[in-house]
């Protein structure tokens, strides 16, 4: 069932967008059934879940940080992930940046933006990213790759307001390479899971995050 749902995603998907397989909460022979048909990038949303698993599979696997961050868990994390998708704060943004410099890597991470209308969402609101860039406070930036955004669009049935949502994330972007226009490889639009990333894709996103519909229920 794994595999098959692999290589029917990967055969629907637009060419240009890749496939994150969100594999929190799935053991380690999960991912290596997703691996085995030719999956490489997995989403984990708990550190220590991470790091358990990176030692447990194969090395060329690109663990992609998909959760909340806790600041007093970024310096076990650094140097273990090809991308950082949530940071939602410049306090953490701030941390992985020393912490990476300390550590002689450079952290590729996305900015996370709420557009969502739940409350509990983390994340930057579009005018505080876009005022970010516009005072070009990146610049203060050492070891850390800004390598696009990343958000979530409200928990609804209303796919007019789910589309809403990834727009104005995509435009975000947009937006900030008006403000930055010297930014370098800031191309990432993460957007869109399993219930809704057809129209994530459809609104610009080119890398989607789905687990359910490929692992099924959490299994622990």
């Amino acid at each position: 069932m794994i595999a098959e749902e692999i290589k029917r995603l990967h055969s629907e998907l637009p060419e240009g967008v890749r496939l994150c397989a969100v594999s929190k909460f799935h053991p380690a022979e999960a991912i290596r059934q997703a691996y085995d048909a030719g999956q490489r990038i997995f989403g984990e949303s708990r550190v220590q879940e991470l790091l358990a698993k990176v030692d447990e599979l194969p090395s060329d696997i690109q663990w992609h940080f998909i959760g909340h961050l806790q600041t007093n868990k970024v310096k076990s994390l650094i140097g273990k992930t090809a991308l950082i998708e949530s940071v939602d704060s410049e306090r953490l943004l701030g941390l992985i940046d020393r912490e990476s410099e300390k550590a002689g890597v450079v952290t590729r991470v996305l900015m996370q933006l709420h557009v969502a209308k739940e409350e509990t969402k983390f994340g930057f609101s579009p005018e505080e990213l876009i005022a970010y860039f516009t005072e070009r406070r990146f610049e203060r930036l050492n070891a850390t790759h800004l390598c696009g955004v990343m958000g979530m669009a409200s928990n609804t049935d209303d796919t007019d307001r789910v589309r809403d949502d990834f727009r104005i994330i995509s435009e975000t972007r947009k937006r900030i390479l008006e403000a930055a226009p010297d930014l370098r490889g800031f191309d990432i639009v993460s957007m869109g899971m399993s219930g809704d990333w057809h129209i994530a894709v459809d609104e610009g996103s080119n890398l989607v995050r789905i687990g359910t519909a490929i692992f099924g229920e959490r299994q622990y």
